[in-house]
């Protein structure tokens, strides 16, 4: 069916009328005017803001700009007193000098949902700092040093939905991070890591792991978050070990991993802030990440246990040992040492799996230490709470004591 080319009358008398009263326009080719002979700076950076003004910037070891900075300020640590950014203000057609800090210099950001400009890294001491801008007519730059993980230049940034920015790459930054953060407090140093049989590798950190392919830097699995969603991960220090792998043939049909212990998520804040030193996780997670469809097996010690050790022991056992039952790793920030090993039998069935262990005189806490010797017995050593050596009017002194275990299941000699 063809289509109708019919325009009603009143349409085209209603477009005659527009172009009788249209502006006429320039000569092609557009026309150019002269806002502000100076702005005072080179703006090598622009972004319009939700008010109708552009804050614009450019770097800082340039030497001094043609514009100086209000009320006689100058740049902290310097004798720069020029502005090395300004706010323009579209209605008016004036330029506001701003004080920026450090070295905004091919730096990367975005506007934030409440209309504030986030502009992050840059060259020198610019490389891991945040800078916030919300704009009024006294206001000025706001800057957070180390605010970002990693040195960022020539990086990119992009606004999420759930209100953050990703910041990918920047010069020799092969990664990415977020801004604002998720959390002040990290639960994620010391990840525990075990090489899975086809040789890729197994990362837990916090709550979460993923299987990953280091040589294509590829994810190729991610596993459920542990339930419970407690960090056991530095400072929140729990342990894992990778249980006896059972082969038939050649071939590896199962591989499990046993992640026991830590502190939960506050813990190390209210101990490092508060002086509040929160009870440590009694609970084990074990999890088939061999599986198709792997869930978390979760399972309760009889001991609660922070800054723990586990090692296999030569029966296929695993023995947990050392750490404290309140509070997390850090200088000063464990109490109430664990003294009493445990066996975990991954055999056995539920409910009989633990087996508490006979006790030690030493307290062993944050930075001990425990290996499994050729003959059978456990060698532990260390604990030094302190970032000093002390051993007097203190809660835990630090012990220089080397010590020996022969597990009860494991008494016995190997060649």
């Amino acid at each position: 069916m063809a289509l109708s080319t019919y325009i009603p009358y009143h349409h085209l008398l209603f477009l005659f009328l527009i172009f009788l009263h249209a502006q006429p326009c320039p000569a092609a080719g557009g026309s150019w005017s002269i806002l502000l002979p100076s702005i005072g700076i080179s703006a090598m950076h622009m972004q319009l803001l939700p008010n109708d003004r552009v804050v614009m910037y450019d770097r800082t070891d340039f030497g001094t700009s043609n514009i100086s900075l209000p009320e006689g300020k100058c740049r902290p640590n310097s004798a720069d007193c020029s502005a090395h950014s300004v706010e323009y203000d579209v209605a008016s057609n004036s330029v506001r000098p701003l004080m920026v800090l450090t070295n905004v210099w091919c730096s990367s950001g975005t506007l934030m949902r409440d209309g504030s400009l986030v502009q992050t890294g840059g060259f020198d001491d610019g490389y891991r700092v945040v800078r916030t801008y919300k704009s009024c007519d006294t206001c000025d730059w706001q800057e957070k040093p180390n605010g970002l993980s990693k040195s960022r230049w020539y990086a990119s940034n992009h606004l999420l939905p759930d209100g953050r920015q990703i910041i990918i790459g920047g010069r020799k930054a092969f990664n990415y991070e977020f801004y604002p953060k998720m959390s002040t407090t990290e639960n994620n140093l010391y990840p525990f890591v075990f090489l899975y049989p086809d040789g890729n590798l197994f990362i837990f950190a916090n709550n979460r792991a993923i299987l990953f392919d280091y040589s294509k830097n590829l994810v190729l699995k991610t596993y459920p978050t542990m339930p419970g969603g407690q960090p056991r991960n530095y400072p929140s220090t729990g342990s894992a070990v990778l249980l006896p792998l059972r082969i038939k043939g050649e071939t590896v049909n199962e591989v499990e991993v046993l992640v026991c212990g830590g502190a939960p998520k506050g813990a190390f804040a209210n101990a490092n802030n508060k002086g509040i030193f929160d009870g440590a996780l009694d609970t084990c997670g074990r999890i088939k990440i061999s599986d198709p469809n792997p869930q978390w097996f979760m399972e309760t010690m009889p001991l609660a246990r922070v800054m723990g050790d586990m090692l296999l022991l030569p029966n296929g056992h695993v023995l947990i040992i050392n750490g404290a039952s309140a509070g997390v790793a850090g200088w000063e920030l464990g109490r109430n040492p664990v003294l009493s090993p445990v066996a975990y039998r991954p055999d056995n069935q539920v409910g009989t799996r633990f087996e508490v262990q006979n006790p030690s005189t030493i307290p062993r806490v944050y930075h001990s230490t425990t290996v499994l010797l050729r003959d059978g017995r456990v060698l532990v050593g260390g604990s030094n709470p302190h970032d000093k050596y002390e051993f007097s009017n203190v809660p835990l002194r630090q012990n220089w004591a080397l010590a020996t275990l022969f597990p009860k299941p494991a008494c016995h000699n190997f060649d």
